[in-house]
């Protein structure tokens, strides 16, 4: 395997729903199968071009919604689009408000979260090679910067800057919860944001969060118990602002000068704390896909596989 491209040309990964992926002007669409060493992604991933951008869609629950949020192979989606040469990710995700001022169909750019899952694994490292990222800031604020600017420019109701909560699910929250969660100054409640941010930190990728809300939890007088009738269609009406959106972003990020200097690329420099002569050639060999940048190469110890057949 030869050393990662230190500025690799543009590839930006959408992780969220199959409707984000009618995009009028995508062209030269395939989809394809991507074998990791953490498993199968949600799905095969869709690329394309939109203009002067490069795209790759992961549908994060699969198409048709198959896979419920504690389910969702985080590793395997964040390690399969490294693997394609993602150099950035947005991530697109239905959440619910925690904000009188956060009204559904409102778009909220994040900048923080708040972790409260539970059954999911966390990182890419572990047992043989130890590694500890910063999450300080856990969003690229160059790729946040870019969204909100097309959202502004587009007239779509947001918010640059929030935390967001993340649940484990698959159920909504309690009244108790929902009301825990606004004493914490958190600002929307949702199920896949979490490890996801992590994971995209240790593989060394620009990542930034859009959630939608799509409806105020259950702390709201007003507002009746959550439904899955009513989410769904305040997301067909964020339908066409998240397409568009998209669009404009996706240009924004391909045009990005400052990209290759991004802090984000270089997340692993000082990340690696199990000495080398105690690393296992085996975890090296699994981690290479997403930290080969500061891994040494083994000449005994051979790649794993990368991209399959496009289907």
């Amino acid at each position: 395997m030869t050393p990662a491209d230190p500025n690799p040309s543009p590839l930006l990964g959408i992780i969220g729903g199959s409707g984000l992926y009618d995009l009028p002007g995508l062209s030269d669409t395939h989809w394809v199968g991507v074998d990791t060493p953490w498993g199968a992604p949600s799905d095969q991933i869709l690329l394309g071009r939109l203009g002067g951008a490069r795209l790759a869609f992961l549908p994060r629950h699969g198409r048709g919604h198959r896979i419920p949020p504690s389910e969702v192979n985080y590793r395997a989606n964040i390690a399969a689009l490294k693997m394609l040469g993602a150099t950035d990710v947005l991530s697109l995700s239905a959440v619910g408000g925690l904000r009188a001022e956060l009204p559904p169909g409102t778009f909220v750019v994040v900048d923080q979260f708040i972790d409260r899952t539970c059954a999911r694994a966390k990182s890419f490292f572990g047992r043989g090679l130890v590694a500890h990222v910063s999450m300080a800031h856990p969003v690229c604020a160059r790729l946040g910067a870019h969204v909100a600017a097309t959202l502004a420019a587009q007239g779509v109701p947001h918010a640059r800057g929030g935390t967001y909560l993340t649940m484990e699910g698959p159920q909504f929250s309690t009244l108790a919860e929902s009301r825990l969660y606004r004493s914490w100054n958190c600002d929307v409640v949702g199920m896949t944001n979490m490890p996801e941010a992590k994971l995209a930190r240790e593989a060394e990728l620009c990542y930034a969060t859009v959630a939608m809300v799509t409806d105020f939890d259950c702390w709201h007088p007003e507002h009746d118990a959550v439904t899955v009738e009513a989410i769904v269609r305040v997301l067909l009406a964020n339908a066409q602002s998240a397409k568009d959106m998209v669009r404009g972003a996706a240009a924004a990020i391909a045009s990005d000068s400052a990209a290759p200097q991004c802090a984000c690329r270089r997340a692993l420099d000082h990340a690696l704390i199990t000495a080398p002569e105690a690393r296992d050639p085996e975890a090296m060999r699994r981690l290479r896909p997403i930290a080969g940048r500061v891994l040494p190469l083994m000449p005994d110890v051979p790649p794993p596989g990368g991209a399959g057949d496009a289907a």
